[in-house]
């Protein structure tokens, strides 16, 4: 079984991607500081590394700059907060294979994961496309019959998994869990405000309310 080596101090997020890893099949093992990181990395089986920054003991970059050094030779996809140009091209400099900023959603991350997997033989698709709609995945902006609307991050995350599922009706429990990496809260209206401030860019019949249930975007 692929086993995927997550470094990762803030545990919410390292439980979010256990738990979507876990789903897809992969077997996971987690670290929260860059010294238990290094120890697994070398000393364990791993195929693939996900990794934080901004960990407590040591910078994300120095860490896989050491790997590195030891000929550790697995694919790394560095996931952070830091999401400047140069922090990526510095991630990427340092050894990395791919580089993700948060907020982040499961589907984008386990389709790079197949993709490193792979050996990165087939390029991942920069856009996403549903009716009218087209967003895209490095400006992080949506089309709507051709103009284009800035998205916060929240807002993208939240397009992005929508239009991974075109037509699948998906609960606040679930929208919840991919985009914000939540328990589900049934007092919280969290899903139901972004949805609302993501309709007043793609139209209001895009996304379509199925009373009890969730939300789907329509095609």
């Amino acid at each position: 079984m692929t086993n995927i080596l997550i470094i990762e101090d803030e545990d919410r997020i390292a439980s979010f991607v256990e738990k979507g890893l876990r789903a897809a099949g992969y077997a996971t093992v987690r670290a929260a500081t860059a010294g238990e990181g290094f120890e697994y990395a070398l000393n364990t089986s791993v195929d693939l590394t996900v990794l934080d920054l901004g960990l407590p003991d040591e910078d994300g970059l120095r860490l896989l700059s050491r790997l590195r050094a030891r000929k550790f030779t697995a694919p790394v996809i560095i996931l952070t907060a830091r999401d400047a140009p140069a922090d990526t091209v510095a991630g990427l400099e340092s050894g990395a294979d791919d580089y993700m900023a948060k907020p982040f959603s499961i589907d984008e991350l386990l389709a790079r994961i197949r993709l490193r997997l792979r050996g990165g033989s087939a390029e991942e698709p920069t856009t996403l496309s549903a009716g009218q709609l087209v967003l895209d995945l490095h400006s992080r902006k949506v089309s709507v019959n051709g103009v284009e609307h800035e998205l916060s991050s929240r807002e993208f995350a939240l397009a992005e998994t929508f239009m991974r599922h075109p037509g699948r009706v998906l609960s606040r429990e679930q929208l919840l869990e991919m985009v914000w990496g939540y328990s589900f809260d049934p007092g919280s209206n969290l899903v139901d405000v972004y949805v609302r401030y993501l309709r007043a860019k793609v139209g209001p019949d895009a996304i379509r309310t199925v009373r009890g249930v969730g939300y789907r975007l329509e095609v």
